[in-house]
C-alpha cells in the first residue's frame, strides 16, 4: 500500500464519517448550537485548505456557522473535492510545498500532503468534540471511528 492509497482511504472515510455525521443531525429536531459550531469548523477547515491547496479564495471563514442546510452543502464540496485531489495528485504534488497565510496572519510553507493527512486528522478530532457534545445534550452520537468504517465495507455490521 503507498501514501496515496492510504490517504485515499482516509478520504473516503472522510466523505462516510461526515456523512454519518449528519445522517444524526438530519434526526434531531434541533442541532445543538455547540455540535453544529464545531461541525462547521471542521468542514470549513477542508474547505480552506482546498483554497489553499489550489490557490483560491476560500468560500468560508474558519468559525462561520451553517445551518444545517448549508453543511449539508459544504460537506458536498469539501468532503467531495479533498477526496477528488487526493485521487488525482501524484508524489510530485503531494510533495509541494504550499506558502499560505494562517487565520492568525502567520505565514507558512508546508507540503500538500501534510495538509491533507493534517485536513482529516483535524475532522476526525472535531468529530469526537461533535459526539460528546451530542451526548452531553441528551442525543445518541454516530460512531464515525475508521474501524467502524472498515467493519462497514467489509460487511461486518451487525
Amino acid at each position: 500500500m503507498t501514501g496515496n492509497d492510504v490517504l485515499k482511504n482516509l478520504s473516503e472515510y472522510n466523505i462516510w464519517a461526515n456523512q454519518t455525521m449528519l445522517d444524526v443531525f438530519d434526526t434531531l429536531p434541533e442541532v445543538p448550537s455547540n455540535s453544529g459550531r464545531l461541525f462547521s469548523h471542521a468542514l470549513n477547515a477542508q474547505a480552506i485548505w482546498i483554497a489553499r491547496i489550489t490557490g483560491t479564495k476560500s468560500p468560508v471563514k474558519v468559525w462561520q456557522e451553517h445551518t444545517l442546510e448549508e453543511l449539508h452543502k459544504l460537506h458536498q464540496y469539501a468532503s467531495y473535492k479533498i477526496a477528488e485531489l487526493v485521487a488525482n495528485s501524484n508524489e510530485d504534488e503531494f510533495n509541494r510545498l504550499i506558502d499560505y497565510t494562517n487565520s492568525q496572519g502567520h505565514k507558512y510553507s508546508t507540503r500538500v500532503l501534510d495538509i491533507l493527512t493534517h485536513a482529516f486528522n483535524h475532522a476526525t478530532y472535531h468529530r469526537a468534540q461533535v459526539a460528546t457534545d451530542l451526548r452531553k445534550n441528551g442525543h445518541n452520537p454516530p460512531n464515525t471511528d475508521y474501524v467502524t468504517y472498515v467493519r462497514e465495507l467489509m460487511g461486518q455490521v451487525y
